[in-house]
């Protein structure tokens, strides 16, 4: 195995930016919806406005150049290329942290939050919560190699990530995630190596027992009532894509519209927003995201993972430090009396006041405050 560590700069080629401009031109759209909401999916309205932008004032190269602003790396893990943003505080006893991200998200999604995190001191905080970042792509993800065989799911893809932080020479390190993220994050914690002191994360999975059932508060009915509308009415994109990723990836990869639909859809029901997607994160933030899976071509990939793991999201009871974030729109918001059955060793828990799914790219000084909340509990 090629151990080496190598220097990654983000550079499309201008052809694929045309490709997209064109294919964006020769859209071929669909009649519109007949409801007047996004209860069919994303309205032609809104996706034609989008996919406009996109085509006439949207600029990839301002994106990647902010990705090239921070320092980039691959490095193959298990026979595949990671792709990972390495950032090194200024403060020398900064705490390592290694951040996922999850579907369908990138790592974009923490580019607010490196500064503040990384340096504390010019961002109103103290050198004592800084950290060192680790921020790879997961497999099948953005600038990351694709898995050409099965078998990368939580547990391989959270041994990677293992064995990452074992290269950039960590000895003690913390773990953080959203979504997959935390599928991962949660992998570690269960994996148990000894580097790793404590996790984070913002979206927790636990489920009632029959006793809790019979004595619910009403934020855990408003809770429960929101997984039941998630089940019925929002959860065809993952049966698609745990059962199906090859077929739904032929359209993903061919057009530029067909994989913002997918992605604009999700930012619509998963945000902290008052009807537009737009009330939670820039036309700019959403495009830039789009634009990763679209010109890496990983519509089809990234669902794998759905195929590899849907069915092992919820862990068994893991007993290292936990950290645990519940932001309101998030899809899933446990009590914590059914958390802690799973996460055994709960150092921090907080109902924050605004945010959703993508806690670090919607609110980031609310997910940078719970996580320098979370870590001082072990420093």
């Amino acid at each position: 195995m090629d151990r080496a560590i190598k220097p990654f700069r983000v550079d499309i080629p201008q052809s694929q930016l045309d490709d997209l401009k064109a294919r964006l031109a020769n859209t071929r759209w669909p009649d519109a919806e007949t409801v007047d909401d996004w209860s069919q999916g994303a309205p032609l309205s809104a996706v034609k406005s989008l996919c406009q932008y996109w085509q006439h004032s949207y600029d990839w190269r301002r994106c990647e150049q902010e990705l090239n602003a921070h320092p980039q790396f691959t490095t193959e893990i298990d026979g595949l290329d990671i792709h990972f943003l390495h950032i090194r505080s200024p403060h020398d006893n900064a705490l390592p942290m290694l951040m996922t991200h999850g579907w369908p998200g990138s790592v974009l999604e923490f580019m607010r939050v490196i500064g503040p995190l990384t340096n504390p001191t010019a961002h109103g905080g103290s050198a004592k919560d800084a950290f060192h970042l680790v921020i790879p792509s997961l497999p099948g993800y953005g600038f990351s190699g694709k898995p050409s065989a099965t078998g990368w799911g939580l547990e391989r893809i959270a041994q990677a990530w293992i064995t990452l932080m074992a290269r950039l020479g960590y000895s003690k390190y913390v773990a953080q995630g959203g979504d997959w993220g935390s599928g991962v994050t949660t992998a570690i914690a269960r994996i148990e190596p000894p580097e790793c002191l404590a996790i984070h994360i913002n979206m927790a999975l636990a489920q009632p027992t029959a006793d809790d059932m019979a004595s619910l508060t009403e934020r855990d009915k408003n809770a429960l009532a929101d997984v039941k509308h998630y089940f019925d009415n929002d959860s065809g994109y993952a049966m698609i894509q745990k059962s199906r990723p090859q077929s739904l990836g032929y359209g993903l990869a061919d057009s530029p519209v067909a994989q913002a639909a997918w992605i604009y859809e999700k930012f619509h029901g998963w945000t902290d927003n008052k009807g537009r997607p737009e009330d939670a994160l820039s036309r700019d933030q959403m495009l830039d995201d789009i634009s990763i899976y679209w010109l890496t071509n990983s519509g089809a990939s990234s669902a794998r993972l759905y195929w590899e793991s849907f069915h092992s999201l919820l862990a068994e009871p893991i007993t290292m430090p936990c950290g645990v974030s519940i932001f309101p729109k998030e899809l899933f918001r446990p009590a914590r009396q059914w958390v802690e059955r799973l996460y055994q060793n709960l150092i921090h828990w907080n109902n924050v006041e605004k945010g959703g799914h993508f806690a670090a790219f919607e609110q980031a000084e609310i997910f940078v405050n719970e996580v320098r909340a979370c870590f001082a509990k072990i420093r």
